[in-house]
């Protein structure tokens, strides 16, 4: 049974920074889509950052160059460390994972794309 644990999220003024820790249980990293979401309240879950195989990310354009998604296999974990936060970020952020192998990097920020989720970690950017 494929489950995500997710920590780090917090409360933090502008300009702050955060570590989203993502431990991943009874999966294989390898070849498939694992990335971060993000949900407002009122407003639908949207894809943060993406990795494919370790060495080949995506960002929604509003993070990039402030949110680096990294993976360690050896501990089965995925992170996100977030910097220069804005009020504009603060959500529940989730760790999600696919079950679809060898399918490339570009539907990785695809909601859809999908089938494991975390229980979300609220992270709060006051200005």
């Amino acid at each position: 049974q494929v489950q995500l644990v997710e920590s780090g999220g917090g409360s933090v003024q502008a300009g702050g920074s955060l570590r989203l820790s993502c431990v991943v249980s009874g999966y294989t990293f390898s070849r498939k889509c694992m990335g971060w979401f993000r949900q407002a309240p009122g407003k639908e879950r949207e894809g943060v950052a993406t990795v494919y195989s370790k060495n080949s990310s995506n960002y929604a354009d509003s993070v990039k160059g402030r949110f680096t998604v990294s993976s360690d296999y050896a501990k089965n974990t995925l992170y996100l460390q977030m910097n220069s936060l804005k009020p504009e970020d603060t959500a529940m952020y989730y760790c999600a994972a696919s079950s679809l192998a060898y399918i490339g990097s570009t539907r990785c920020l695809d909601r859809t794309t999908y089938n494991y989720w975390g229980q979300g970690t609220q992270v709060t950017v006051s200005s």
